[in-house]
């Protein structure tokens, strides 16, 4: 019974995919239920397939799929603490997102196809997580790097969501081109493609190339998660909508890769190069991510660069050999994220644009968007890490793992110890961790202080005449979400809750007094730093514009009055003042508009602010070292077939051409020609005798 529960929990949003798209034309009315109804009974039905096998208990069914005459393939179902509740994340973060999207997206006229679009994203994304076997998994891996293709572009008469789409779909392919080659090394190995003949494989040590296997699956691993140098399409697939956003960065396509690793972690607790890659890209991306975050403008973009710090958190978790503590981030960071893009959408659709400066000056917009400005300032909580919210818990569980490594003391988590951890790489994940706690509390303060606490303490602009807050589904979406962001993390802390599901030990998910008073302590820090540096920057701007504002009045004064506004006959001075008042404000309003945004991030990076603000230039040397190089390898190509192929095609033709032209010109019909040129065969050949003679 519990397997085909399972089976039809991906089934059923496939089959929401195509009644959606077959209902368009026929049944209009029947898309928004057909996106919904689906999903939520995935949802329904995953939590049933957790309660039906229970903590600590896994299960497996496989049906012989494909015969290859080497290594057959399996459709095979592999059902675990991990599966089950990832299923329901899964499932509960893709229900909030259709729910939300009905009201987001209501005057879009491709609504039916996006809403199919998630559906089939959905099931891929819960395929994958089911899956017992390699080539299923990539089935569901491939299918959703498509399904983010179509959603990232959803707005394809725009340049940047094309150009967003492209680059995720072509640096993510990147990633899985090796990321197939490992899986056929480990497949060749273990003699099956079924995950869990692979772990007995690597029980057994018959991996006898443990490390390529895993090298190679990690460069799929980084460009699916979005980790360093496979990262730069994240924070462009903000062109996407927002419910796109929360769908892709919180739960789904981007956990896929933290997910596979965790699930195959004992093939990489053989090869500490391949522990040792994971950990060095964990930390590079944890502090890269953290400082573009602090500096971007766009909300989304602020939020995109956070989940490539977060996700780097969960690589560092499994860098140090922790799966349960990067598991138990995946699953509350899915919650507060999700959670953080929707109600940042919620911004978006009431203040009409997604710069935060923009924001910062304008009058009223926490009260027009209540809900969204209480569940976005609970994400930002636990994003950053503050006690009692559910990041707190988790991001804490991870610098607890890496404080263990570091000090040799690895912990056990039912895949053995972690013996392959060497201790320098506990140091590097924990410092980059406490690194990026402090620059996370950094940037998210920013966040919501440029969003919510602009206006007063500048001038003030309106709200557009059209702007609106939540409806009523989207904000029942937001308090949805905010409940998990706030007491999941407290679940970890249950001997029989989330620490029997995963295999592990309750105290391993209990903040450790060193890791907690240290990371509270920098997230604190981090706060009171851009608070004060904000501060500092208003005032700076307020001096600014008080200075701009008296040479503006002082220039108003000294000008010459306007021929329109001369005194004319009988008219008084005083008749004049109304005029000369506006004209007065005009150049005050004008010398004010020319004052810059409070740049709190300025005060604090300096000048990394400009290389932050770009990516330190990743896509830049992407464009030098991959793009330009295939661009002037195109335009030799065209040259060579246009200048040299053709010429040779046309050159072939032409000489067919001229032979004919030649015989037809020799066939006339002329008798005597034809005899005398056989006369001057024969003398010919006579001569060349006679010579030879």
């Amino acid at each position: 019974m519990t397997v085909t529960l399972a089976a039809l929990v991906p089934l059923l949003p496939f089959l929401g995919a195509l009644g959606g798209l077959a209902s368009d034309r026929r049944a209009p009315g029947l898309v928004r239920p057909l996106a919904v109804l689906p999903t939520l009974a995935a949802a329904v039905l995953a939590v049933v397939v957790a309660v039906q096998l229970g903590a600590g208990r896994h299960l497996d069914a496989a049906h012989r799929l494909a015969p290859t005459g080497s290594v057959p393939v399996d459709l095979a179902l592999h059902l675990d603490g991990i599966a089950v509740l990832l299923a329901v994340l899964v499932g509960v973060v893709a229900t909030c997102v259709q729910v939300y999207s009905i009201s987001y997206l209501r005057e879009d006229p491709r609504y039916p196809s996006y809403a199919a679009l998630v559906s089939l994203f959905t099931a891929a994304m819960l395929l994958v997580v089911y899956s017992g076997d390699l080539i299923v998994l990539l089935t569901g891996w491939e299918v959703m790097g498509i399904c983010s293709y179509f959603l990232v572009g959803h707005h394809w008469e725009t340049r940047d969501a094309r150009s967003a789409s492209i680059k995720a779909f072509l640096v993510t392919k990147l990633g899985d081109v090796p990321f197939l080659f490992g899986i056929f090394v480990l497949a060749g190995d273990a003699g099956t493609f079924r995950i869990s003949g692979v772990l007995d494989a690597a029980a057994a040590g018959r991996l006898h190339h443990a490390t390529l296997a895993a090298l190679l699956l990690l460069c799929g691993v980084a460009g699916k998660s979005a980790q360093f140098p496979l990262h730069t399409w994240l924070p462009d697939a903000m062109a996407g909508p927002t419910p796109v956003s929360a769908l892709i960065h919180a739960a789904t396509m981007v956990a896929a890769g933290v997910y596979l690793v965790a699930r195959l972690l004992p093939v990489f607790l053989l090869s500490t190069a391949a522990l040792a890659v994971l950990g060095v890209m964990a930390a590079v991306t944890m502090v890269g991510s953290a400082l573009c975050a602090l500096a971007q403008d766009d909300i989304k973009r602020v939020l995109a660069y956070s989940t490539v710090g977060q996700l780097g958190y969960m690589s560092g978790a499994l860098a140090v050999g922790d799966r349960d503590a990067a598991l138990f981030h995946l699953i509350t960071h899915g919650a507060f994220k999700a959670l953080l893009f929707l109600a940042a959408g919620s911004v978006i659709h009431a203040a009409h644009t997604n710069s935060l400066a923009a924001m910062s000056r304008m009058d009223g917009l926490r009260k027009r968007v209540p809900d969204a400005y209480w569940t976005m300032t609970i994400g930002l909580l636990a994003l950053a890490g503050i006690p009692p919210f559910s990041g707190f818990f988790s991001k804490e569980s991870v610098l607890g793992a890496a404080e263990h490594a570091a000090t040799g003391d690895a912990l056990t988590h039912g895949q053995g110890a972690a013996s392959a951890v060497p201790c320098w790489l506990g140091w590097l994940v924990l410092v980059a961790g406490l690194l990026t706690a402090l620059l996370t509390a950094a940037y998210a303060t920013r966040l919501w202080l440029l969003a919510f606490r602009g206006p007063s303490v500048r001038p003030a602009i309106a709200l557009p005449a059209d702007a609106h807050g939540s409806t009523g589904a989207m904000s029942l979406v937001l308090w949805l979400l905010a409940v998990p962001a706030l007491a999941l993390g407290v679940v970890g802390l249950r001997d029989d809750w989330l620490p029997a599901f995963l295999d592990g030990n309750a105290a391993e998910f209990r903040p450790a007094l060193s890791t907690s008073l240290l990371g509270v302590g920098l997230a604190v820090v981090g706060c009171a730093v851009m608070a004060v540096a904000w501060r500092v920057a208003v005032r700076r701007e307020v001096a600014v514009a008080a200075g701009r504002a008296t040479q503006g009045a002082s220039a108003v004064q000294e000008a010459a009055v306007p021929p329109e506004l001369e005194a004319r006959p009988g008219e008084t001075p005083a008749d004049l003042a109304p005029a000369l008042a506006a004209e007065t404000a005009a150049s005050l309003a004008e010398a004010e508009a020319a004052v810059p945004t409070p740049s709190p991030a300025h005060l604090l990076l300096g000048p990394l602010l400009g290389p932050a603000a770009r990516g330190f230039g990743i896509d830049r040397l992407y464009q030098l070292a991959f793009v330009l190089p295939t661009e002037n390898a195109a335009r030799l190509v065209r040259f060579l077939d246009a200048q040299v192929v053709e010429t040779y095609v046309r050159g072939a033709a032409g000489s067919a051409g001229l032979l004919g032209r030649l015989v037809r010109r020799a066939q006339n019909g002329n008798a005597q020609g034809y005899l005398s040129a056989l006369f001057a065969g024969v003398v010919v050949l006579a001569v060349v005798v006679a010579v030879a003679w």
